[in-house]
């Protein structure tokens, strides 16, 4: 039963910047989306998987109140069917209905269904209205925030994609109570990452009682969520120092791992040793404590999250990384932390020290 001190409760999160859009955060807030849709759309697509077709149901009898035509286009939610041929599917559909750029596509669904949903509204008449409401801890405080948009092609993952900033981002919190156990933690990595780069606070709830912490019933699950879009919200439209770089803590390797297991891996567990790699670069090269190490350490393995990649692994994620979004011509780029909360950029370490850092976290 959900704690009754959080029913009512509702954050706002403004995401600034050219084009400014507000996260709202809170309980049974489905009923808000036309608010944040505005009188404007006519017609609405909600986009949505099968796991969620209850509540892109139940928002589809509250959006037909205010508009005049709202359809559902139910599309697989796995990263391998995330391509053009199903953007065109959505396409289809918006065409046959005569939608034009003020009407709207709303993605209800994890972060396959948002970054297809935004693809989808990025390109139809040049832009769209759009509307996401991320049902997954990953989508809800990464995939669906910031307006990055794609879809896979046999190049890689992401291949095709936009930049394109959603009118609004609706996190009901109630969703999250029919994800797995799994499916929780493994995300937890990136909510403990927001607590390392940027909040304090996530850390010290992780800490003090993870179980409550990571439960979708509870405050604490409310507020670590919302600290979480929080950090993101604030670091994309910062300065470089603790801005939208320091994002990528734990991302050199973790990206890298992922890219080596063929994305059979989590991303929250190759986030976590993404992780711990910096930690151990930010102590060999800096300031950071070996407490703070530790901290790493305690939080993540109390997620049921690797810590550790096999030896021989090295030479090969160390030239994938080298040709990865994270690095420059002939540079590698690293987030480290000098301390919680107190990010920098790392570049020009030698492949030695690389391959130090590594072996304190290989198996």
């Amino acid at each position: 039963m959900t704690d009754e001190s959080v029913v009512n409760t509702t954050a706002g999160i403004e995401v600034e910047g050219e084009a400014a859009y507000p996260i709202l955060v809170g309980r049974a807030i489905l009923d808000r989306v036309p608010e944040v849709l505005g009188p404007q759309p006519s017609k609405i697509l909600i986009v949505h998987s099968a796991a969620v077709g209850h509540l892109a149901e139940r928002l589809r009898e509250t959006l037909q109140a205010h508009y005049r035509q709202v359809l559902l286009a139910e599309v697989p939610d796995d990263e391998p069917t995330k391509r053009i041929e199903v953007a065109s599917f959505c396409w289809q559909i918006l065409g046959q209905a005569e939608f034009t750029r003020e009407d709207a596509v709303v993605g209800v669904g994890g972060g396959v269904i948002t970054d297809l949903a935004g693809f989808v509204a990025s390109a139809w008449q040049r832009g769209a209205r759009l509307v996401q409401i991320p049902t997954t801890v990953q989508a809800m405080v990464d995939v669906a925030i910031g307006g990055e948009n794609g879809v896979n092609t046999a190049e890689g993952k992401n291949a095709i994609g936009t930049l394109y900033p959603p009118t609004a981002v609706v996190c009901d919190i109630d969703a999250a109570a029919t994800l797995t156990r799994a499916d929780i933690v493994a995300a937890f990595a990136e909510v403990a990452k927001c607590g390392f780069i940027a909040e304090p606070e996530i850390l010290e709830l992780l800490d003090a009682d993870l179980g409550r912490a990571s439960d979708p019933t509870t405050p604490e699950f409310q507020r670590v969520i919302e600290l979480a879009i929080r950090v993101k919200a604030r670091a994309l439209f910062s300065g470089v120092s603790g801005g939208a770089e320091s994002l990528q803590y734990g991302y050199a390797l973790g990206r890298a791992i992922e890219y080596a297991e063929r994305y059979q891996w989590r991303h929250g567990a190759a986030l976590a040793v993404g992780m711990m790699y910096a930690a151990e670069l930010g102590r060999m090269t800096g300031a950071l404590s070996d407490a703070v190490v530790e901290r790493h350490r305690r939080i993540l393995s109390s997620l049921s999250l690797p810590l550790t990649y096999p030896t021989g692994r090295w030479p090969s994620l160390l030239a994938i990384m080298q040709r990865g979004t994270e690095s420059r011509p002939g540079m590698l780029r690293f987030v480290v932390l000098d301390d919680v909360a107190k990010p920098r950029l790392l570049t020009g370490l030698d492949d030695s020290m690389l391959q130090l850092a590594y072996q304190e976290i290989s198996s």
